[in-house]
């Protein structure tokens, strides 16, 4: 792959980009010392036209569950953060007894960015 600014870079793909797809944009990220690239294509497509329905139903934001639907139903999703908030305590507690900057530190800090 050819980037304006960084010249040739190594690509490896997991899907082919068909040819009548337009390159919009490429982003660069740096996750973990890993450098991942996303790639945003445009296509055209007809869209066909849905029959439309009358029936609405209303949704509400609940700090408890996610949504309430006005016919009294509830998102049941699961809570990851508050499963693993305990362990991300103890992580950072880990994290603060280590000498800053050192290859330990390091270690506990990616850990800590992949928990968080």
């Amino acid at each position: 792959m050819i980037l304006p600014k960084l010249k040739k870079v190594k690509l490896k793909y997991h899907r082919e980009i068909p040819k009548d797809y337009r390159i919009k944009s490429v982003t660069l990220t740096n996750s973990n010392g890993n450098y991942y690239v996303s790639i945003l294509t445009e296509f055209e497509k007809e869209i066909q036209k849905i029959p439309s329905n009358d029936k609405v139903i209303g949704l509400d934001f609940s700090m408890s569950e996610l949504f309430i639907s006005s016919e009294n139903q509830r998102a049941d999703y699961p809570r990851y953060f508050r499963m693993l908030e305990k362990k991300l305590k103890k992580l950072q507690k880990s994290l603060s007894r280590k000498v800053k900057f050192s290859k330990n530190w390091y270690k506990q800090k990616i850990e800590n960015i992949k928990i968080a």
